[in-house]
Order: C-alpha cells, then sequence, then structure tokens
C-alpha cells in the first residue's frame, strides 16, 4: 500500500504529519495526477497532493453508494451520533495540529484558525450530531386514512468545499448530511485541501465505516463537473462564486435534475447611520471588511455613512485601516495575513487599478513584501454605484466607503446589486434597526456587528447569492427527501 504521508514543519517549526492522497472507501488512494499545495505566506511548495478526476469520482461515489444500500441507510440515529461526536472530540484532541495545517495551507493568522475555524467546526459538528435522533416526520389528519410522513436520507451526496474557509465549511456540509443519514463525497479546493484530508483520516479513527466519509482533491472542471454531474449523486451542495455556482447548478440540471444549495458570492453593504457610537461602527465595519483577509463572502466591502458623519467615519477607519496587523500568519497578534494564492493576489491588485481610475485611493492599494501574497488594506472613497469596485465581488482587503441622506436613499443603494447574502446596520435608534432590518434584502442582517456567524443560525442568500441555508435546522431540509405514507382505514370503492 502506498505511502501518501509528507512531514514537512511550519515555518515556525511545528511539525506536521500530512496526508496527501484521496480518501476512497476509507483507504488513501492515489489519483489521476497530483497538484502542488503552496504556502501563501512565502508563495512555497509545501506538498504535492493527489488529484482525482472522473475516474476517482466515480470509485468515490460508487464507495458511497453501496454502503448507503448495504448497511448505512438502515443504520440507528444513535449510532450515527456516536460517530459524529466521536469525530468531534477527535477534532478537539488534534484542535492544534488543525489549527497550524489550516494556517500553513490558507494563511490565516494562527489566532483566528485556533479560537475560530477549529473551535467552531468542531460545535458544528457536536451540533448536527444533536439532530440524528430529531430528524422525524408526522401524523396528519385525513378522512378515512392514516397519513404519515417520513424524512428520508437522499443517499449520496456530493460537497464542494471553497479556500477561504475550509474547515468551517466542511463542518456546515458534513454535520447536517451525516446526520440526516448521507453518505458524503467532499471535494476540496485544490488550494486548501490539507485540513479536509486531516479530517478524514480523524472519520476513520472515529469508526464510520468504509463508504460513508470520502475526500477527494482535484480541480474543478475536472474533479467538481464530474460529482455534479453525476448521476449516483442525489444532492450536490456548493459554497463558492456566483458563476462557479451557475456551472454546478447546469451539471446538475443536465444529469440527474440532482438537489442543489448553492452558498455563494456577495457584495454586502455595512450602513452607519448619524445616531450610531460611531467608534463602536468604525470597528465593526473594520472587522467586517478586513476578517479572514477580505475572503469573506459575506463581507462588508461597500460602506454608506450618513453625510452627517461621513468625515468623521473616514477618518476614523483610515486610522485604523493604517494600524491592522498585517504579516506572518503564525504570530498569535497578526490580524490579517496573505491572500491565498497568486492568482487571487492578482485580481484583487487588479481590481485596485481599476479602483484608482475610478474614484479616490484613500489609503493602502499596494503589495506588501516581496515575499508571500500581502496586501495593505485598502480603502477608495469617492465611489458611486456604477463603478465596477462597488458593483463586483473583489474578494480580498479593498473596501469602498461612500455618503447616503437618509434611510431611503441608502435602501437603493444597498439594492443596487445582483447579490443579497448579508447586510449590516450600525445604530442606536431600535426603530430604525427593525424597520432596516425588514427592508434589507438579504438573507443575514447584522445590527451593530458584522460576520458573526453561529452554527445555530441560517446562513444563505437572496437574489445571485445562493440557494437554500445553511446552518441550524433549516440545514437539515438540504440533506433529506419526504415521504407521504397514506394507510387506508376506512375508504370504500
Amino acid at each position: 500500500m502506498t505511502n501518501f504521508v509528507v512531514e514537512t514543519s511550519t515555518p515556525k517549526g511545528y511539525k506536521l504529519s500530512l496526508q496527501t492522497g484521496l480518501f476512497i472507501n476509507n483507504e488513501f488512494v492515489a489519483g489521476a495526477d497530483t497538484i502542488d499545495v503552496v504556502n501563501p505566506t512565502t508563495g512555497e511548495k509545501i506538498c504535492a497532493v493527489q488529484a482525482a478526476e472522473k475516474e476517482q469520482v466515480d470509485a468515490a461515489v460508487n464507495a458511497a453508494e453501496a454502503t448507503f444500500y448495504g448497511k448505512w441507510k438502515n443504520n440507528s440515529p444513535a449510532e450515527r451520533q456516536r460517530l459524529m461526536l466521536k469525530l468531534a472530540d477527535l477534532m478537539e484532541r488534534d484542535a492544534e495540529e488543525i489549527a497550524q495545517i489550516e494556517t500553513l495551507d490558507n494563511g490565516k493568522g494562527i489566532s483566528l484558525s485556533r479560537n475560530v475555524d477549529v473551535k467552531a467546526s468542531v460545535a458544528t459538528v457536536r451540533y448536527y450530531a444533536g439532530f440524528c435522533d430529531k430528524i422525524h416526520g408526522a401524523v396528519i389528519d385525513t378522512p378515512g386514512s392514516l397519513s404519515y410522513t417520513r424524512h428520508e436520507a437522499i443517499g449520496v451526496v456530493g460537497c464542494i468545499i471553497p479556500w477561504n474557509f475550509p474547515l468551517m465549511m466542511l463542518s456546515w456540509k458534513i454535520g447536517p448530511a451525516l446526520a440526516a443519514g448521507n453518505c458524503i463525497i467532499v471535494k476540496t479546493s485544490e488550494l486548501t485541501p490539507l485540513s479536509a484530508i486531516k479530517i478524514a483520516a480523524l472519520a476513520k479513527e472515529a469508526g464510520f465505516p468504509p463508504g460513508v466519509f470520502n475526500v477527494i482533491t482535484g480541480y474543478g472542471p475536472k474533479a467538481g463537473d464530474a460529482l455534479a454531474r453525476h448521476p449516483k449523486v442525489g444532492k450536490i451542495a456548493f459554497t463558492g462564486s456566483t458563476l462557479t455556482g451557475r456551472a454546478v447548478m447546469k451539471a446538475a440540471a443536465e444529469s440527474n435534475l440532482k438537489k442543489v444549495t448553492l452558498e455563494l458570492g456577495g457584495k454586502s453593504p455595512t450602513i452607519v447611520f448619524a445616531d450610531a457610537d460611531l467608534d463602536k461602527a468604525v470597528k465593526w465595519a473594520h472587522h467586517g471588511i478586513y476578517f479572514n483577509h477580505g475572503q469573506c463572502c459575506c463581507a462588508g466591502s461597500r460602506v454608506y455613512v450618513q453625510e452627517s458623519i461621513y468625515d468623521e467615519f473616514v477618518a476614523k477607519f483610515k486610522a485604523l485601516a493604517d494600524s491592522t496587523r498585517v504579516g506572518d500568519p503564525e504570530d498569535p497578534t497578526t490580524f490579517q495575513g496573505p491572500q491565498v494564492s497568486q492568482t487571487q493576489f492578482d485580481r484583487i491588485m487588479g481590481y485596485i487599478e481599476t479602483g484608482k481610475k475610478e474614484a479616490t485611493l484613500f489609503t493602502g492599494g499596494k503589495r506588501i513584501g516581496d515575499k508571500g501574497y500581502f496586501i495593505e488594506p485598502t480603502v477608495f472613497t469617492d465611489v458611486t454605484e456604477d463603478m465596477k469596485i462597488m458593483s463586483e465581488e473583489i474578494f480580498g482587503p479593498v473596501v469602498a466607503i461612500a455618503k447616503f441622506k437618509d434611510a431611503d436613499d441608502v435602501l437603493k443603494k444597498a439594492h443596487d446589486t445582483t447579490y443579497g447574502l448579508a447586510a449590516s446596520v450600525h445604530t442606536t435608534n431600535v426603530t430604525t434597526a427593525i424597520k432596516m432590518s425588514n427592508q434589507l434584502e438579504a438573507g443575514t442582517v447584522w445590527v451593530n456587528c458584522h460576520n458573526v456567524l453561529d452554527y445555530n443560525t441560517p446562513f444563505g442568500g437572496y437574489k445571485q447569492s445562493g440557494i437554500g441555508r445553511e446552518n441550524g435546522h433549516y440545514a437539515i431540509e438540504n440533506y433529506i427527501q419526504v415521504k407521504s405514507v397514506k394507510m387506508n382505514i376506512g375508504i370504500e370503492l
């Protein structure tokens, strides 16, 4: 049996044993090719992982199907719960190792990996473990018959996860999918596969039967498309760009009309009223855009500030942006690490160059250092809704700040977008907060905060920001199918 373990260390010397194989049917196996994984802090290769294509996708799907119809379909909820809780315990046991892998692979600050991504992922798996024995239908009063519903697993589920929150998005999908009784194939991003492969090893250690939990890495047009098109896959869950989401939906439609949920892009507005606590609003707006290096689908990349406080807000925001600690993600005090890849770095810098022609570059806009993919926190002012930097998702540490007159004006501006993932409102007036929350066309509205996410609160978008909801009990509905049973107890023909 081939050994796919690579021994390496982080730049600060933390030793890691990295699995690099495809995890299919509880074994690490070879792919059709390999993909180099790069450390975004240095731009240097970490290792090469096995890459799946159609043949390997077929193998993973066939293993999942055989297991589902073999034993897993009739497995007890209590057993699923036991396995999920064991997996959560193992993730908690190896929390530091997982955090180090996530920071090495993705570039996010180690404090973020430890205190947000790993902790939240463990909590998410535990939360959904609690649903295993609480998924049930209802008895319905119908004349002449006994009618009831069953909530049944779909069977084989494909989960395509992004590179910005590899571990957290993994937990958001495997939690409800496993709780509902499905077998899963996770397709990681080719940029950040390492934490998901680590969790696959822990799933085997936890005792999940072969075929229940499969993890593959590969390029979207090859592995992702094969998974989305596969006729034996009954459901595909995708998180990523709106453009790729369209391709996933098209592939699902052209194959077997499988069930699809999509969590896609955003251009979320942060709205600051004149009566807001200004210092707190500045801090939350800063967190809203620069958290996770601006690589958030719900990032508050459009900030609208009421005219009377605009100048003061912009001055305070610039001071905070300029003081942001950008640098080595292994340093616990670092807030912003590198962008995930050279491609993403170049894309963001391209938007910055466009912004310089459209608007006023207020601060930032330059590369930091000559190694890795670091970009200064960037602020544009004198912006209008028709500008490219105001209408397109940049997915980096770039924010545009504009003025507004009143609630009607800012609602019109906030809604001038194809997206509807999130928004935030900053005010000390409860009536304003409630009215704005009710009127904003967004899947999540934060009041006096931004980028606050919890595993028990639904998350998803309006308009072109997605279909369906993740987290909370709403996510379970994505992974079940409802059957009606009607028993004749008195109907005569």
